[in-house]
């Protein structure tokens, strides 16, 4: 017996992975609702579009587990259709065909204009820059460039993203535009690599050009940059970054290890010395910037020595954020050549040190900020607490500023000036300062 509990002719587009697959999916849903379609992110729908993650072993499961769970939901009859997109799609489609057969199609990430036809929809060119967006209000992503030319050895973003595009100036400044009417007044530039930003179109790096025409568009008040790659790192960029004061005192730079050998391995470009010499460059052009950085522990190769030296650079540095990851041994990458030595259990023993050391960093960063008053976006209302955000914090990553909304009241989205009271490792607390 057929039992319906999704609503009719509604698309469902559940989203997995990381902002780029969020901006992915928000450009879906505006062609989608530019076709009259009946569109919802992550609720009931009766045509379902799982937008996969495949880059690295958690990601990937949990992909397949969401797209077996609507598989069962289209065997009962809850669902009528499952289709799946992505870059678990786009990289492994022959064997999901075979292993989960019920679903209706698989699409690639660049069959956007396929999927849109399978869902009775038509690719529309004029709507370049119009999306749906799933984020709060006040911000958004805004992808600068799509793939990757970098020859990192454990990364697989090539194979499901291809080669490094930029977008143009013109059209990053239309999409702005267009963010900025709809309410949004913080963008995320998002890519697989900000600094390469240009070189194809522009046969030079670009992204400071571009962040001085972003500045320009009325109703954004703040500008952040995410995945700026280390090596050629365009040190014009921190000029404007310190210079613009829409442009956040941020930069998120992944740079993976500390380790020589073990960058030389990743295929990275780069030694112990140039990063060190980039952070203290980055630090000494502007003192006020927050740093983000993640590091990879585990790769295959990694003595007790590699990983001291990596936790002693990490003390020594002192990034105002860090996330650390394990080791994902990726098929067709160059690294899947190499042994997979460090078992699991050390990697995250590894994952624990590291993070227990930044915990630490973090608790006495916070502690200097305690009677400093900052400008803060309410991202949201969370239990008892605003959520708030300083410009030294992304969204989902980062710190966050709770304020007690039993005590005051404050406007979702709207940016206000807050005095840090007190704090925790990744927390702090405060109230709007015009109260004192």
């Amino acid at each position: 017996m057929r039992t319906k509990y999704s609503k009719k002719n509604t698309i469902n587009v559940v989203t997995l992975g990381c902002s780029k697959n969020i901006y992915d999916s928000e450009v879906l849903m505006g062609q989608l609702k530019a076709n009259n379609k009946n569109v919802v992110h992550e609720k009931e729908g009766n045509i379902v579009v799982v937008n996969t993650c495949g880059f690295i072993d958690n990601a990937k499961e949990e992909s397949i587990n969401t797209i077996l769970e609507y598989s069962s939901k289209k065997e009962i009859g809850e669902i009528d259709k499952l289709f799946v997109t992505g870059c678990l799609s786009e990289r492994y489609m022959p064997d999901l065909k075979k292993e989960i057969p019920n679903v209706d199609q698989y699409f690639g990430t660049t069959d956007l204009p396929k999927l849109l036809k399978a869902l009775k929809a038509d690719y529309k060119h004029e709507l370049v820059g119009e999306r749906l967006t799933t984020t709060p209000k006040n911000y958004a992503y805004l992808k600068i460039s799509e793939g990757c030319d970098r020859p990192c050895s454990f990364c697989a973003i090539p194979l499901m993203r291809g080669k490094h595009k930029s977008k143009s100036i013109e059209v990053l400044v239309n999409e702005a535009t267009l963010l900025a009417k709809n309410g949004v007044k913080e963008l995320i530039l998002i890519a697989q690599d900000l600094t390469y930003y240009g070189l194809d179109l522009y046969k030079k790096r670009e992204l400071s050009s571009l962040l001085k025409e972003l500045v320009k568009v009325d109703g954004i008040e703040w500008i952040r940059l995410h995945y700026a790659f280390p090596n050629g790192f365009p040190l014009d960029v921190l000029e404007v970054i310190k210079q613009e004061e829409k442009v956040c005192n941020y930069i998120d730079i992944p740079l993976q290890h500390i380790s020589t050998k073990i960058l030389k391995s990743m295929r990275r470009g780069s030694k112990k010395e140039n990063i060190i010499e980039l952070i203290n460059k980055m630090r000494l052009l502007n003192p006020e910037i927050a740093i983000r950085t993640t590091v990879i522990v585990g790769y295959p190769g990694e003595s007790e020595e590699d990983f001291n030296e990596l936790k002693e650079w990490i003390m020594e540095t002192k990034f105002d954020r860090l996330g650390c990851f394990a080791y994902s041994h990726e098929e067709n990458t160059h690294a899947y050549s190499l042994v997979d030595d460090v078992s699991p259990k050390i990697k995250q023993e590894r994952i624990n040190s590291v993070m227990e050391i930044q915990s630490q960093i973090s608790l006495e960063l916070n502690q200097k900020k305690i009677n400093q008053v900052y400008k803060c976006v309410i991202d949201r209302k969370e239990g008892i607490n605003y959520i708030g955000r300083t410009e030294f914090d992304s969204p989902d990553v980062d710190n966050e500023v709770l304020v007690d909304a039993s005590k005051y009241y404050l406007k979702i989205g709207d940016f206000v000036n807050l005095k840090i009271i007190d704090c925790t490792e990744f927390d702090l607390y405060a109230i709007p300062n015009e109260k004192l």
